[in-house]
């Protein structure tokens, strides 16, 4: 009898955007797989009150990205959607596209992944919350970045009640802010949300915004047009691309100083862009009182560089998340302190790993939701035998220019290591992806990574 040739069964860590759409890829191409999320529903942080605690949605919270930009490329959005659709919109398009490709029966709910660790020979054991073991020959780790918050310390203590945006839910929950002296820290989009949602009057008695730094925030139109939906073009040379836009981005709102905010010292796309269609006009309107970076916390009010003391009920940290894999013990696969995750090849793979795929694990401009869409192509042509990376010297190269590429522009900051321009990316994977395939042809389509159930026909 005859052996066939079987490929890799793979562990999918996580449901949400970046799980599934790496699952419907491994399935199209005969991949054998399974998913296990820790909730139990699909959606991660798009899905509002998630039981596993790793929503950041809040009630009012609409997507920032156009429908045109956050598509997938198989399954349109609904025709009546508005240009930025509310959360709620977004994640029954999450349940109808799983349940078009028909990939709930692989996703396991109510399993989390306890521990991933990588055996001598190749292959994953996968410990779970349900005291089972299993093993695979691959790992594609979807897990998110945005759900471990990150609250700075500060010198000081204070008295009132503090939480991370990633806790806001509404005014009044889990803290009731109305009629309170509220303190937003952050100038980011989560900052801008919460801050113009509590600075109008019935809400907050005063709300205060702390920043160390100014920041441009870029308007959600442009002449009727959400400003994302006709990006420049990606062979556009980056420097040209990056004039262009701050030139528009400043004739359209002027300078951050008309309305009572801190001047940036950068320009537009120098740090990862602040949106909001709203925040602008509430500054404007005397509704937010800027104060600068916070030198101590202290008691019933917190003091700032500047040497201001501002009495505060609520404090409201939008200051960012760690890049966190609590499954895995070895650090070569874990972020570094200053919050940089391992190397990787195409943001997917590290080199001299040829079993582990980080899927989602990117900062992308406009959207991060169809961007693992995009990099399951290279996962499912790879395990398929259809795709062959360069030798481990040539990714490393690659690396540090797609690095220097993507985050050369940026001011060195936590929130920047894992910054992506999306069109770029997505163009340069696509002739990674023709290379890849003309390397495997050489090779003889060989699977990298073997399947140790080899099953006999």
């Amino acid at each position: 009898m005859a052996e066939t040739r079987a490929l890799p069964r793979v562990c999918i860590i996580g449901a949400g955007c970046s799980g599934f759409t790496t699952a419907k890829r491994l399935k199209d191409h005969g991949i054998p797989f399974d998913v296990y999320e820790a909730s139990d529903d699909i959606g991660g942080t798009w899905y509002y009150k998630n039981p596993n605690g790793m929503s950041a949605c809040y009630q009012s919270l609409h997507i920032d990205t156009s429908k045109w930009r956050l598509a997938f490329e198989d399954f349109p959005v609904p025709a009546d959607w508005p240009d930025y659709p509310h959360h709620s919109l977004l994640l029954h398009y999450f349940h109808d596209y799983v349940d078009h490709f028909g990939l709930h029966e692989h996703i396991r709910f109510n399993t989390r992944v306890e521990s991933a660790e990588r055996q001598a020979g190749g292959g994953w054991r996968i410990a779970l919350s349900t005291g089972e073991v299993m093993h695979y020959d691959a790992l594609c780790v979807a897990n998110g970045h945005h759900w471990a918050a990150r609250i700075p310390e500060y010198p000081g203590s204070f008295d009132g009640a503090q939480i991370h945006s990633h806790q806001y839910r509404t005014p009044f929950e889990p803290v009731n802010c109305i009629g309170k002296r509220v303190l937003v820290v952050g100038m980011g989009n989560s900052a801008m949300d919460v801050a113009s949602e509590l600075s109008q009057r019935p809400m907050a008695q005063k709300l205060f915004v702390s920043t160390r730094r100014g920041v441009w925030i870029f308007p959600k139109y442009y002449k009727g047009q959400p400003l994302d939906k006709n990006p420049a073009p990606a062979w556009l040379p980056k420097g040209l691309k990056q004039w262009l836009g701050a030139r528009m981005v400043k004739k359209l709102v002027g300078r951050m100083s008309d309305y009572g905010l801190p001047e940036p010292e950068i320009g537009p796309f120098e740090s990862h862009g602040t949106v909001s269609g709203e925040f602008l006009v509430r500054a404007g309107s005397g509704d937010i009182t800027m104060k600068g970076a916070i030198e101590r916390l202290d008691g019933n009010g917190v003091v700032f560089t500047d040497g201001s003391r501002e009495e505060i009920d609520v404090i409201v940290w939008a200051t960012g998340y760690d890049i966190s894999f609590p499954f895995f013990k070895d650090p070569a696969f874990t972020a570094d302190s200053d919050n940089r995750p391992p190397p990787l090849f195409k943001r997917i793979m590290k080199p001299g790993v040829a079993d582990l795929f980080y899927m989602g694990l990117a900062q992308p401009l406009p959207t991060l939701v169809n961007f693992a869409e995009q990099q399951s192509k290279l996962v499912a042509a790879y395990l398929a035998g259809q795709y062959l990376p360069p030798d481990p010297a040539e990714m490393e190269r690659i690396i540090g220019a797609d690095e220097e590429y993507y985050t050369g522009q940026y001011y060195a900051a936590r929130r920047h290591t894992i910054q992506l321009d999306f069109d770029h990316y997505v163009c340069a994977l696509k002739k990674e992806l023709d290379k890849g395939a003309r390397r495997a042809a050489a090779a003889g389509h060989a699977l990298p990574v073997k399947s140790h159930q080899m099953e006999a026909a």
